[in-house]
């Protein structure tokens, strides 16, 4: 079977499909975060990577970014998904909510983001004015009213290099800034597909309010345990999302 679509998980979402085939592969920037699952979902190939590893030992940093985009691109999909975990910046972005985004700003460093390393064959620059695919979000949105989950259309995330979290100070910068949600693999995910022509989709399910909210001193700042609670009372509405994007996904 060659998938044509495929889905990352993310913070406490290692496993989507049953009766899976497990497909090891090795890429020219390495192996990927961990062998990749492929199953049949209403008739569409679809792969599965968990991009922390099978069991969360790889840090945010330490995601081999490439090897996991090149991976999918080898088993033939055209469309990646990425569900992530984010806090909010916005009171009416709220914990248990999805939002699509439709925009990045990068604050990460010191990761591999690009497959050019070299310009051999003549300069290689993409455009990434618009990071996630219309098509992809369209599809999002629409299998998420289907699923019944409380559904934001656009916003921007910011990603931060992590493993920690973010300074009262950069969370007010990132609010007075105008972006929405917070991250810290977003990026470069979205480039790589860029760069791979690989259609990309970004999913947040918030999970928190970063370092809380201003005004409302008894919400308080971000904890891991939180995220950790947050994402896995729903993972089973992130899995009914996907499972009714599916169809459309697959239509290009």
């Amino acid at each position: 079977m060659t998938p044509e679509i495929g889905i990352f998980g993310g913070s406490g979402f290692y496993s989507f499909l049953d009766d899976a085939e497990t497909v090891e592969l090795e890429t020219e920037w390495g192996p990927p975060s961990a062998p990749v699952t492929v199953a049949e979902v209403d008739g569409v190939g679809v792969a599965f990577l968990p991009r922390h590893g099978r069991h969360h030992e790889l840090p945010p940093h330490r995601v081999n970014y490439r090897a996991n985009i090149d991976a999918m691109r080898r088993l033939g999909v055209h469309t990646l998904v990425a569900p992530f975990a984010a806090g909010s910046l916005r009171p009416e972005q709220r914990p248990g909510d999805f939002v699509v985004v439709d925009q990045l700003v990068d604050r990460t460093w010191g990761r591999a983001d690009t497959f050019h390393d070299r310009f051999d064959d003549g300069p290689r620059h993409v455009s990434l004015a618009e990071p996630y695919t219309p098509r992809v979000r369209s599809a999002l949105l629409d299998a998420g009213r289907v699923a019944g989950v409380t559904m934001h259309d656009g916003g921007t995330v910011v990603v931060i290099n992590g493993p920690r979290f973010s300074t009262r100070a950069e969370s007010a910068w990132h609010r007075q800034a105008g972006w929405h949600v917070v991250n810290m693999t977003q990026y470069p995910e979205a480039a790589l597909a860029r760069e791979a022509g690989l259609d990309f989709g970004g999913v947040a399910l918030v999970t928190d309010y970063d370092t809380g909210l201003d005004g409302q001193p008894e919400v308080p700042p971000v904890r891991q345990e939180e995220v950790f609670e947050v994402f896995r009372g729903n993972v089973e509405r992130v899995r009914s999302l996907l499972f009714a994007a599916v169809a459309d996904l697959a239509v290009r």
